[in-house]
């Protein structure tokens, strides 16, 4: 099991839709580097820590599960979306998509600002390169902020 960290903007889709849904795809991913990561690293049952960015306070506010590896994300292919990429062929897609379940809300949300001043969360990718949607957490940073969620309201 690895650890992940995916950013997404909650007036767009938050940890609030998450959990009406219950599973949901993660589309829309158009970075190459994150693609990768969605192709040839994350799996079933890998943890995501699930950070809503571009709004007022940036933070890490909840925890999903990986329930279903890469697979093609069908909004390339449609003209009507705002994830369309003409240039994908159907024969050899570009762009994939993995699906998430939810599973708890942050008692109190880690936020941006907490991570950058945390020494044990310095070398984050978060702090470190974060415009990057997909990101690795190791094992010992995963701990660490499991705890600085605590208590975690879980419903797996």
């Amino acid at each position: 099991m690895a650890w992940w960290l995916f950013k997404t903007e909650p007036d767009t889709y938050g940890i609030d839709d998450l959990q009406r849904e219950g599973v949901s795809p993660w589309e829309g991913i158009r970075n190459y580097q994150a693609r990768n990561r969605l192709r040839d690293e994350i799996q079933c049952g890998d943890q995501v820590f699930i950070y809503h960015s571009s709004c007022k306070v940036p933070a890490i506010v909840g925890l999903a599960e990986v329930v279903q590896a890469a697979y093609p994300d069908p909004t390339q292919f449609d003209p009507a979306s705002p994830y369309h990429d003409g240039k994908s062929d159907p024969q050899a897609p570009r762009w994939l998509r993995v699906d998430v379940a939810y599973r708890g809300h942050a008692g109190t949300p880690l936020t941006l600002q907490a991570v950058k001043t945390d020494p044990a969360l310095a070398h984050l990718e978060l702090v470190n390169r974060s415009r990057l949607s997909i990101q690795s957490v190791d094992e010992a940073a995963a701990r660490h902020i499991l705890d600085l969620l605590a208590p975690l309201t879980r419903h797996i």
